[in-house]
């Protein structure tokens, strides 16, 4: 899916903390968003998944607006992502089922994506007892398990250790050149951001520079 942004701003009372004159995300690339903490990264993520309104602008998915049937398309994870109070696998197939997916089609995409990011052995573990790595794992393949055009990620791979990290990278990249998906990645890790993505937006106060 495409995202065109053109003259979006978002201000908190008096404060700008999103300025964008014009910017594209194409699909099927991924895009590392980095910047200075308050620099409005975390801001615009939620404002093009949906989860915040701005005040002026105009953002266009694939030449359409926001709406319901396009938000079911975008998924959006959070560095510290809410999980239920329910089994791993109920996580999991949370989003399958509030599409209605056949419960067939819902058991193999589980296990699909249970095996890629290697939580299989977690399936019936209560997942608000997971560790920090393990957390996170389940909660990307949350996100992928219903193969969303626009992944929306906010510093994934932040505080874990490097064996998980190998572990989301490839899983992020992976369903990218699969799905064609169009992912926007939060990262202080310029050696992630080299690694992972096709472009690079860094932001300061707001905006996006060029350096």
């Amino acid at each position: 899916m495409n995202i065109q942004v053109t003259n979006l701003i978002k201000k908190y009372q008096d404060k700008t903390v999103v300025d964008m004159n014009s910017i594209e995300f194409l699909s099927g690339n991924i895009y590392g968003v980095t910047g200075d903490n308050g620099a409005g990264k975390t801001t615009l993520l939620k404002i093009l998944a949906g989860l915040e309104s701005h005040d002026l602008g105009r953002i266009v998915y694939n030449d359409q607006p926001l709406g319901p049937s396009l938000m079911k398309k975008i998924t959006y994870l959070s560095q510290t992502p809410y999980l239920m109070r329910s089994s791993v696998y109920e996580n999991i197939i949370y989003p399958l089922k509030i599409r209605n997916v056949d419960t067939k089609i819902i058991e193999k995409k589980a296990f699909e994506i249970m095996e890629e990011l290697q939580v299989t052995e977690l399936r019936d573990q209560l997942a608000t007892q997971l560790s920090g790595g393990e957390s996170q794992k389940v909660a990307l393949a949350r996100a992928l398990v219903f193969d969303p055009e626009v992944l929306l990620l906010d510093e994934p791979t932040a505080s874990i250790d490097p064996a998980t990290i190998e572990i989301l990278e490839e899983a992020i990249i992976k369903r990218n050149k699969l799905q064609d998906m169009t992912i926007i990645m939060i990262s202080h890790n310029m050696d992630q951001v080299k690694r992972m993505c096709d472009e690079v937006v860094y932001m300061r106060k707001g905006k996006r520079i060029w350096i």
